[in-house]
């Protein structure tokens, strides 16, 4: 069946030896190449280390279940089809494993041909999920720039735009919040056009005092000031043949906007103190957390200049309007800080819905500094609320109490006891299942750490 293609790649879980040589030999027949493993922790580190076409496991297993099995294989494998094998009287937690992204279950004992017509309907769901990404990505191609996750569509025009201009010489006006990434937008317009190999100089007009920035712009002669010991360029001419990108432009001193205008309308500068008119060529990009139209009004900001500016206006949106960013950024900022050479941490599902939850005030930026802290404090595991800010976790799940109504609130004991089990079941996982540690490194009884588990894992002993 399968002489013309590579076998599927398919990773068998269970805690029982038995099933998984049933499980092997079926596959092996059929032409399959399978993995077994009996541990549910070395089956996490297998799938974010390996791509899996199908990946068949037990729900019921300790210390890491066939739930969290299915949750690692969503965060790190989408794509990959995932088929819960479960015990005839545990049919709801298949149900529940299919609500959360398992492809399709099966009862055990199971009867081989129906295994193998589930098999073959996972693998080719697979097979047309990847065709369809694939036909997405050729699609996408266009809106591919380094460092810019746009999965929203507000982004997605965002990248577009970055397309049209970059190959221009228009000017450029970046709009948008603090820490939402207008330096990365304005780096990626440098990136993709005609001046790529030369300079990319990015100027911060809200840093630097009225003096300061005029003479790092312009440049200045001996002697213009004290202190002033030899002639100097500004930035406006070492972005000879580049791009020359000025942030908080907003904040520009009008003596300044005045100069700056006539280097735009002349294409030349004088530095401060100099009499010698300097020609500059150097595409200007600029940006605002402002809004340059009340400057205006306030008498803050030129009339004229503000024109000469908005040729091409950008607004980037802040990230609580583009919640299907946020995901895929937080798995490229920890790739980024992790590198190539450590293994990915998967985010896990409550972590990943303080994360959508949260109303991000400090954009992007907020949320590295979220991520940096998450990563610092979870080790090697993964992402989970526990790592997370607590400033952030208690904000989002006050947002999430806010938007709730009265039928999803449950009783005090009931989210006690939840927190509980998870918190026991993370303290398993580190000790490897032994329950005898776990309870002396808890401060409480075997019997009470039985007692408190859940119950497929308390029912579990000897």
């Amino acid at each position: 069946m399968w002489d013309d293609v590579e076998m599927p790649k398919v990773l068998l879980v269970d805690n029982d030896a038995s099933i998984l040589s049933v499980l092997s030999t079926i596959l092996k027949a059929e032409g399959y190449d399978s993995i077994s493993l009996r541990n549910g922790t070395e089956a996490l580190a297998k799938i974010r280390s390996e791509e899996f076409d199908l990946i068949i496991s037990d729900i019921r297993m300790t210390p890491v279940d066939g739930m969290e099995i299915l949750k690692c294989a969503r965060n790190q494998q989408p794509d990959t089809a995932v088929i819960m094998l479960t015990a005839f009287g545990s049919v709801a937690n298949a149900i529940k494993a299919m609500k959360l992204g398992a492809f399709d279950y099966v009862t055990k004992p199971f009867k081989v041909d129906e295994l193998l017509i589930t098999i073959q309907r996972s693998l080719e769901f697979r097979r047309a999920l990847s065709e369809n990404i694939d036909l997405k990505a050729q699609l996408k191609t266009q809106y591919q720039f380094e460092n810019i996750v746009a999965e929203s569509p507000s982004m997605r025009a965002v990248c577009e735009m970055i397309e049209r201009v970059a190959q221009t010489e228009t000017t450029v006006l970046i709009y948008g919040e603090s820490g939402t990434g207008k330096e990365l937008v304005a780096k990626a317009i440098h990136a993709y056009s005609r001046r790529k190999d030369r300079r990319f100089v990015a100027v911060n007009c809200a840093a630097l005092p009225e003096s300061l920035l005029e003479s790092e712009m312009f440049g200045h002669v001996k002697g213009a000031f004290t202190g002033a010991s030899s002639n100097k360029k500004g930035l406006l001419e070492a972005a000879e043949d580049g791009t020359i990108f000025l942030d908080e432009i907003g904040s520009m001193p009008m003596s300044v906007q005045g100069k700056f205008l006539r280097v735009l309308q002349e294409k030349e500068l004088r530095r401060v103190g100099g009499n010698e008119n300097i020609p500059v060529n150097a595409r200007v990009l600029t940006a605002t957390n402002l809004r340059l139209e009340d400057l205006l009004k306030e008498g803050k900001f030129r009339e004229d200049l503000y024109y000469r500016l908005n040729v091409i206006p950008i607004t980037i949106e802040p990230l609580r309007r583009r919640k299907e960013d946020i995901i895929p950024l937080a798995r490229h900022l920890i790739k980024r800080d992790l590198g190539d050479e450590r293994m990915m941490p998967e985010i896990d599902a409550e972590a990943h819905e303080v994360l959508e939850r949260y109303s991000w005030p400090g954009n992007v930026r907020e949320l590295e500094n979220a991520l940096k802290h998450a990563l610092t404090f979870s080790g090697s595991g993964a992402i989970t609320r526990e790592v997370l800010p607590p400033k952030i976790v208690n904000a989002a799940d006050r947002a999430g109490l806010a938007e709730a109504g009265e039928d999803d609130i449950i009783p005090l004991k009931d989210f006690l006891r939840r927190r509980e089990e998870e918190y026991l079941g993370q303290v398993l996982e580190v000790v490897g299942g032994d329950k005898e540690k776990a309870a002396t490194l808890l401060r409480i009884s075997l019997a009470t750490l039985y007692r408190k588990l859940p119950k497929e894992e308390g029912d579990s002993r000897g």
